[in-house]
Order: C-alpha cells, then sequence, then structure tokens
C-alpha cells in the first residue's frame, strides 16, 4: 500500500495544480472576452462568471495539493483531507470519479490507514 499512498500524494498534487492552472487561465480567457463585449450586462457577467469559475477552481486546488503533501509525508490529517477532497473529486466526471474512487480504495485501506497514523 505505500506505492499507492505516493502515487495517490502525487495525483492529488498535480490535480491541484491543474485546477489552479486551469482556473487561472478561465478567468484570464473570460477576462480577456470583456474586451470585446459591446454591452455593458454582459460584460459584467463574463466577469462575475471568470471570477466565480476561477475562484472556486483555485479553492479547490489548494486543498489537494496540500492531501497530497500530506499523504506523502505520512501525515493522519493528510488522510483525512485526502478522503473529503476525494468525495469531492467523484463530482468531476471522468477522471476525477476515477481518482476520487481510487483514493478512497486507498485511503480506506486498513494497511494505509497504519501507515498514514502520525
Amino acid at each position: 500500500m505505500e506505492k499507492h499512498t505516493k502515487i495517490l500524494g502525487v495525483l492529488f498534487i498535480a490535480g491541484g495544480v491543474l485546477h489552479i492552472f486551469v482556473g487561472s487561465i478561465v478567468m484570464m480567457i473570460l477576462a480577456g472576452g470583456v474586451i470585446f463585449a459591446n454591452e455593458g450586462r454582459i460584460m459584467a457577467l463574463l466577469m462575475t462568471l471568470a471570477t466565480i469559475v476561477g475562484i472556486v477552481a483555485i479553492i479547490k486546488g489548494i486543498p489537494e495539493i496540500i492531501a497530497g503533501w500530506g499523504i506523502l509525508l505520512r501525515k493522519k490529517w493528510g488522510r483525512i483531507l485526502g478522503i473529503i477532497m476525494a468525495a469531492l473529486d467523484i463530482f468531476h466526471i471522468p477522471f476525477g470519479t476515477a481518482l476520487g474512487i481510487y483514493a478512497l480504495w486507498v485511503l480506506f485501506n486498513s494497511e494505509t490507514e497504519k501507515l498514514l497514523s502520525k
């Protein structure tokens, strides 16, 4: 199970970095699209949408990175945060679902629980 916890930690960190990257890109693209909008209401809607989507993605990415780091350091809190993030990932079809199921399988294993008991 030690190998699976290392893989899971790296996957969580990579997923978190990807969330932050995508959130930032979405904010920049939608905010850039505002330049081409001629109507004030459309501009306000695009800016609001860009801000919400970007902030949600960034807020989701930060705890994923922290969970991955905690799992790699074999910390008990890393396992708990990993379970929470895995439950949230299940709703991101298809890759998040696969990661969430894999994470729950790894983190609820009795060997992993012993390994991450610090």
